[in-house]
């Protein structure tokens, strides 16, 4: 996602009174989530951010289908321009021929979203190559897959969708996880007086109010201890858990072939930097506008934590899956060719002037390193050749001096 610097229009320059937060959030979502507390206790905040995200019939991603777009709350790559998806197109046509061009070739994208980068990897891809492939899209309620699925049959590629039940089963190909990890609940820790200890969630005062109390399970802590992190005294961290379970997963999904995660986030050692993250990455993001405050409009905006890379390919080697490298999105797709593709746009029947400089102006968020440039590129593997490098694995942008 995109990060807005701007502060929230929606927020007061005043804390929310109980009143307002009550309405400015989902309805039926909020009384659940208070019963559950009140019922069982204090909650983890990655069962409250499971809740407020996922919840099946009124969670943000199950209700929001233009969450990813201009017109709702953040806008991601694939939904800035059809020229993402053709870059990454040649990726897995590469990925593709490493696997000695199989008749059969499993394009799972993982929150598909729109379908947007689905279906422009397929009207991207080479003729022998979109045969082959099968894309199986992923999201968090059956409703949003299928329009996934019809919005793809829709554009003519009806032959190219794996079989619905397919997702229980293992693969060949490519697994595309394109800003899911970040998405995924986290817990969040801190240290009081040398303790540490997890925040949950409790119920106070009429509203939701977070809560010290011991960590849930000794895998937060033992997740720090991995990384050869230890927080310092009030710092808060976001350890995820969930990504973990995602790519554990993963690792017993995929036969043969490769995975791309395209995420926001450090190597551990940055990401918990006390001096200069000491209270966290968890965002907030509600009409292209970025906030702090988890405990607003809940259901109605989007919660993401940058992800741990350190962890993340310490579990895939656990899982089995061998770490072919991680590079920047700008590095990834200057190497895919990013820039080529611009300019053989401009031969393109039909295109027009504002088009092109659309995509252009998209070229450019994509590369920048202060925007969607800065993004990591993971790849992953199983069975396959670990070198040379795939293609978009292959560029380095010069060291900065100094």
């Amino acid at each position: 996602m995109s990060v807005p610097v701007r502060p929230s229009p929606d927020l007061p320059p005043r804390p929310a009174t109980v009143e307002e937060r009550w309405a400015e959030s989902r309805a039926p979502l909020v009384p659940r989530i208070r019963d559950e507390i009140l019922g069982d206790g204090p909650i983890t905040f990655a069962r409250f951010m499971e809740l407020a995200l996922y919840d099946p019939t009124d969670g943000y991603y199950a209700r929001r289908a233009d969450r990813p777009t201009r017109e709702g709350d953040y806008l991601s790559a694939p939904e800035l321009h059809p020229i993402f998806g053709a870059a990454l197109a040649r990726q897995v046509e590469e990925c593709w021929e490493r696997l000695g061009r199989p008749a059969m070739f499993t394009l799972r994208e993982e929150a598909a979203g729109s379908g947007a980068l689905g279906l422009a990897i397929l009207e991207a891809l080479g003729l022998p190559a979109r045969r082959a492939v099968r894309y199986l899209p992923t999201e968090a309620t059956p409703v949003k897959e299928a329009a996934v699925r019809a919005r793809v049959a829709a554009a003519g590629h009806a032959e190219h969708l794996a079989d619905e039940a397919a997702p229980a089963e293992t693969m060949t190909g490519l697994v595309i996880a394109n800003e899911l990890l970040d998405a995924l609940p986290v817990h969040r820790l801190t240290v009081r007086n040398g303790e540490l200890l997890e925040i949950h969630v409790a119920w106070r005062d009429g509203w939701f109010a977070d809560e010290l109390l011991p960590p849930s399970t000794p895998e937060l802590g033992a997740t720090l201890d991995s990384t050869g992190v230890r927080l310092v005294e009030g710092q808060v961290a976001e350890v995820g858990l969930a990504a973990q379970a995602w790519l554990r997963g993963l690792g017993a999904r995929l036969e043969r072939g490769y995975a791309l995660l395209i995420d926001y986030g450090h190597p551990a050692a940055q990401l918990y930097d006390a001096a200069k993250r000491a209270s966290g990455l968890l965002r907030t993001y509600r009409r292209h506008h970025a906030g702090d405050d988890p405990y607003r409009f809940v259901g109605e905006q989007d919660m993401t934590a940058h992800v741990d890379w350190t962890t993340l390919e310490r579990v895939a080697e656990e899982a089995g899956l061998d770490v072919l490298g991680r590079t920047t999105q700008a590095e990834f797709l200057t190497g895919l060719g990013l820039g080529d593709l611009l300019v053989e746009l401009q031969s393109r029947p039909g295109l027009t002037h504002a088009g092109y400089a659309a995509a252009r102006a998209a070229v450019v968020r994509l590369l920048d390193p202060a925007a969607l440039g800065r993004f990591g590129v993971l790849a992953l593997g199983r069975g396959v050749a670990t070198g040379p490098p795939l293609r978009g694995l292959g560029f380095r942008l010069p060291a900065r001096a100094g």
